[in-house]
């Protein structure tokens, strides 16, 4: 599994303590591509076919749309809890406080749903063409690492402003603001593939 793989490579020696909220960002910020690249392969199973007529049985695109979608959103939480599990028994040598945890938590969901956004706005039914796809989940990516220095980090979900504000012993202070602008850019992925795909099989 490329997840855990990752993971053993990133910690291959515990971090000294101290640095519990920069391990744990770390581990969110890392996971994205691959949940991204999870979707797309989910939603990318069913062949075009098959999914107008799956979308026939529900009673519509609408409810196919949001089953392939729940059913990728529930493989890469389950992706992430086993990320920050490894990163909590693998990486730190000490137990992270609670805040620290709970903003670690919060940045496994943020980063399980920017792998949804990202890999569904890849996926076949937005690019046909495999070779595009990969690339657009590729660059998006590394868009969003690049933009996240960046005063407009708002734009996009600030992966590198996560590790940055970790390092800096703020990650709890500034996490609403950081929150905020990676929610924010989830929902609009979501709702832009959802817009797509009313024209799309």
């Amino acid at each position: 599994m490329p997840i855990l793989i990752l993971q053993a490579i990133l910690y291959a020696s515990r971090a000294p303590q101290g640095s519990e909220a920069a391990v744990l960002t770390d581990s969110a910020a890392l996971i994205i591509p691959m949940l991204a690249w999870s979707t797309r392969s989910l939603l990318d199973t069913e062949p075009d076919e098959q999914r107008i007529v799956s979308a026939t049985t529900v009673g519509g695109r609408g409810r196919e749309l949001a089953a392939g979608l729940l059913a990728a959103l529930t493989v890469n939480l389950i992706f992430a809890a086993l990320a920050l599990a490894c990163g909590l028994t693998m990486g730190i040598s000490a137990a992270p406080a609670p805040d620290v945890l709970a903003a670690a938590i919060a940045l496994h969901i943020l980063a399980t749903l920017a792998g949804l956004a990202l890999g569904a706005l890849t996926s076949r039914a937005i690019l046909p063409s495999p070779a595009l796809s990969i690339m657009a989940l590729l660059f998006g990516y590394l868009a969003m690492l690049l933009i996240s220095v960046t005063p407009a980090f708002w734009l996009t979900v600030p992966v590198t402003a996560w590790m940055k504000a970790a390092g800096a012993g703020a990650l709890v202070s500034d996490l609403p603001v950081l929150a905020g602008a990676s929610a924010l850019w989830c929902a609009l992925g979501l709702a832009g593939y959802a817009w797509l795909r009313r024209t799309r099989p």
